[in-house]
């Protein structure tokens, strides 16, 4: 199997929560690749600030102030990326969010900003993804950056967040036979990496030196996969990839 990402130069790729962590992260790898990456994220000023860094590469980067948790501003996004730069072709589903409580006594407003993120969001924007492929006769990429946490019994505070998660496990599986009976050649990846050292895994009270301590990834490692998923033929479907670290308890 030979691996290339010649035939995206110049195609344009989504990236939602493309400010910082994982999703910056990929951003930076597929503009290196040269692509038109449109990074959105509610911190879209971080966004531009990256892609000042990125000057000179063979691909370039846009922000666009988005919040992935209301619907109208994701199709509202689309519509102005697909005038403004052309057809999707890649949409990687990055944003995430992850509060740390319970199910016994825990916040059911914060149970719901999960699920507006991590299910409807990526749903929205997966709608919006494909239709502008489909529009555009493009053979597409879905990726869907899921997490261990989808597959695994579920650790303590992460409450609602693994529920989540394989919600985001069983929507890949629905999606690729949506696509079959379509016959239609956009494919869909679920990416799920185990513990990785970002922002959002500082959890309170807990410093980096102490979250270094334990098996983990980097936010490149992801990066890395989500390349590599987009560089295998047209022909080759690469369903689900789980990457953790070596000797990792998740």
């Amino acid at each position: 199997m030979v691996l290339s990402m010649d035939r995206w130069i110049g195609k344009v790729a989504v990236v939602t929560g493309a400010s910082s962590g994982i999703g910056a992260a990929i951003a930076e790898h597929l503009v290196e690749c040269g692509m038109k990456v449109v990074g959105l994220a509610r911190r879209s000023e971080r966004v531009e600030e990256m892609s000042k860094k990125l000057t000179g590469k063979k691909g370039v980067l846009h922000g666009l102030k988005v919040d992935v948790s209301i619907p109208e501003e994701i199709i509202e996004a689309f519509e102005v990326i697909e005038k403004r730069f052309g057809p999707v072709h890649i949409l990687v589903n990055n944003a995430g969010l992850l509060k740390y409580t319970s199910l016994m006594d825990g916040d059911y407003k914060q149970w719901k900003e999960t699920f507006d993120v991590n299910v409807m969001g990526l749903c929205v924007a997966t709608k919006e993804a494909i239709q502008s492929m489909k529009r555009n006769n493009v053979d597409g990429h879905i990726i869907h950056i899921n997490s261990v946490a989808g597959h695994v019994i579920p650790f303590h505070l992460l409450n609602v967040y693994p529920a989540s998660k394989f919600a985001v496990t069983a929507l890949t599986e629905t999606l690729r036979v949506e696509l079959v009976q379509s016959e239609s050649k956009i494919k869909v990846t679920s990416i799920s990496p185990g513990f990785v050292l970002t922002e959002m895994a500082k959890m309170d009270g807990a410093s980096a030196d102490i979250l270094e301590k334990f098996p983990h990834i980097f936010p490149e490692d992801v990066a890395d996969s989500v390349v590599y998923a987009l560089s295998t033929p047209p022909h080759v479907q690469v369903h689900e990839l789980i990457v953790r670290a070596v000797n990792a308890k998740d």
